[in-house]
């Protein structure tokens, strides 16, 4: 300015911001994305899906939110290392982004094994059904890790706006039930939600809490029901048979419950517990003359998990009983699941000198290949075979079937379900060795099931 006010001239600064700005961009970035992957992550997600929401409710559209969640993922992690897990992730993510998900799809990583896929526009089932089927077609091909050969599927669980939730944590909460329901009828699968899943899972939660708690106050019990042997009448053996007495419902049957446990992992401390139990059971009868052969369920996360030959060694060390009056009975899924582990699972237990029976055969893969090389000791013809035998010339042929195959390959046969002479009679005609049901006794506990001994007779035959 001059001595009268006037602007007489102009200083300028100037600043260059490039780098601010591409720090701030850079900052946004790792905020809304992914850092393995590069894909948007939760928080993008949840905004995109928040406006997608609005537009849809000014035009009455419809957005849908799919929770995809890799099958069996902890798998590849526990057998290949956590880096290959985080290889085959990056894999994933750029297989399905760039060649199986139309534009107008937005593909997120929520974290873990987890991915979110937003869908917008004209959202009708079939659109969303026929993303789905891309994306498992795009599974297919196994991906190439560490020049590994790895197989990987996925399960989708389904929510739509507005029929299922007005905003982004309520369509993710219900998306994510739907997805639980999928793993449950068997992986690589979706499921649409529906309410009464939301009514399933609160009952499931709340079993849960029980569940744990009853292990705390003792409140799970073995029951014990009877094998005889279908000639001489002789008991042959026993089932350990868990129960739930809980101090209100009373006994809460193994239906109710196992499917909770299972899918929680619960299932794998409870299995641990049955074992030690049966054992522990099994040697105090032997040593009140009662030679018995106790068997008891393994299930498929157990097996897999549960350090099952471990578990089974030190179960039979602390209890001295010898390792051929044990038997444990697996599904034919268990034994046919990735057979090559499985069968060396198998012959770790066979070396200790357990039996091993196959459980409601007949109603899985019935594959007879592997009956001989998982040296199967024993089958238990399921009783929806059993039930109507004598009535149903379709289930007798089906039952005289499995006792001929069993008998050429040495093989010990068990009809459970056996509720009247009738059966017991034509079960016998057919040459079944073992059966089992109501007709002879209900499960026992284990001071219920001495006396039943002392009663039906004093002959034990161990088969």
């Amino acid at each position: 300015y001059d001595n009268e006010g006037r602007i007489t001239s102009i200083l300028t600064v100037a600043r260059d911001i490039t780098e601010r700005r591409l720090c701030e961009q850079r900052i946004m970035h790792m905020i809304h994305h992914d850092q393995l992957t590069g894909l948007p992550n939760r928080v993008f997600a949840g905004i995109s899906m928040e406006e997608l929401i609005d537009r849809a409710r000014r035009d009455e559209g419809k957005v849908a939110l799919v929770f995809c969640d890799l099958d069996n993922f902890r798998a590849v992690n526990d057998t290949l290392g956590h880096a290959c897990g985080d290889i085959l992730l990056n894999a994933i993510a750029m297989r399905l982004k760039k060649t199986c998900l139309r534009s107008s799809a937005t593909f997120c990583r929520h974290g873990g094994d987890e991915f979110l896929l937003i869908l917008d526009g004209p959202v009708v089932r079939d659109d969303i059904l026929r993303t789905i089927t891309d994306i498992r077609k795009g599974l297919e091909m196994p991906f190439d890790i560490n020049n590994q050969p790895v197989n990987i599927s996925m399960s989708f669980g389904i929510a739509v706006f507005p029929e299922d939730g007005d905003n982004f944590e309520t369509l993710l909460t219900k998306a994510d039930t739907a997805k639980c329901r999928a793993k449950e009828f068997g992986r690589d699968t979706h499921c649409f939600y529906a309410d009464k899943m939301n009514r399933r899972m609160n009952t499931s939660l709340h079993i849960l809490t029980d569940l744990k708690q009853a292990m705390v106050a003792n409140e799970l019990q073995l029951y014990y029901q009877p094998l005889i042997d279908a000639k001489t009448g002789a008991i042959t053996g026993t089932e350990a048979l868990l129960r739930w007495e809980h101090p209100r419902k009373g006994i809460i049957p193994p239906l109710q419950f196992i499917p909770t446990a299972e899918s929680s992992g619960l299932i794998i401390p409870i299995g641990k517990w049955i074992i030690e139990q049966a054992c522990r059971q099994a040697a105090e009868w032997h040593k009140q003359g009662m030679t018995l052969r106790v068997a008891v369920n393994i299930s498929p996360m157990q097996f897999k998990r549960g350090d099952l030959v471990e578990t089974i060694r030190l179960a039979l060390e602390a209890s001295r009983l010898e390792a051929r009056y044990l038997e444990l009975e697996l599904t034919e899924s268990v034994i046919m699941h990735d057979t090559e582990e499985t069968l060396k699972m198998v012959r770790q237990l066979k070396r200790l000198g357990v039996r091993l029976a196959i459980d409601d055969f007949g109603t899985g893969y019935s594959s007879l290949a592997y009956l001989k090389r998982f040296a199967v000791d024993k089958l238990k013809i399921d009783r929806c075979f059993v039930r109507d035998i004598t009535h149903n010339a379709d289930d007798a042929a089906i039952v005289r079937a499995i006792i001929q195959m069993a008998k050429s390959l040495g093989i010990v046969t068990v009809a459970e379900g056996v509720e009247d002479r009738e059966t017991l009679v034509l079960l016998k005609d057919l040459g079944c060795d073992i059966v089992q049901g109501f007709l002879f006794s209900m499960a026992l506990n284990a001071a219920d099931f001495a006396i039943f001994c002392e009663k039906h007779s004093a002959t034990f035959m161990v088969g």
